[in-house]
C-alpha cells in the first residue's frame, strides 16, 4: 500500500466512509472530519508511517503540515516519509 492509499484509508476510517469516497480535492470539512477527528487522524498517520507530524492541534494555522485537502495531506506525509528515509 502506498502513501496515498494508506492516508486515504486512514481519513476514510475517520470519516466513516469507504476509501473510494475520499477524493484528492476533498477538504476535511467535506469529509465531516472535525478537529478531534483530525487529531486522531494525525496520530494514526504517525503510527502507520512511523513519522512525527509537525502539527499544532491548538492552532492548525501555525503549522507547516498542510491540511487544506486530502491531496495536500498525502503530499505532506510523502515529504515526511522521504525525509525520514
Amino acid at each position: 500500500m502506498n502513501v496515498a492509499q494508506q492516508v486515504t484509508r486512514i481519513l476514510a476510517e475517520q470519516a466513516l466512509l469507504e476509501p473510494g469516497d475520499v477524493t484528492p480535492d476533498a477538504t476535511l470539512a467535506d469529509l465531516g472530519i472535525d478537529s478531534l477527528g483530525l487529531v486522531e487522524s494525525i496520530f494514526a498517520i504517525e503510527e502507520a508511517f512511523d513519522i512525527s507530524v509537525p502539527f499544532n492541534a491548538n492552532d492548525p494555522a501555525e503549522t507547516d503540515f498542510d491540511i487544506s485537502s486530502v491531496a495536500a495531506i498525502i503530499s505532506a506525509v510523502g515529504d515526511l516519509v522521504k525525509a525520514q528515509g
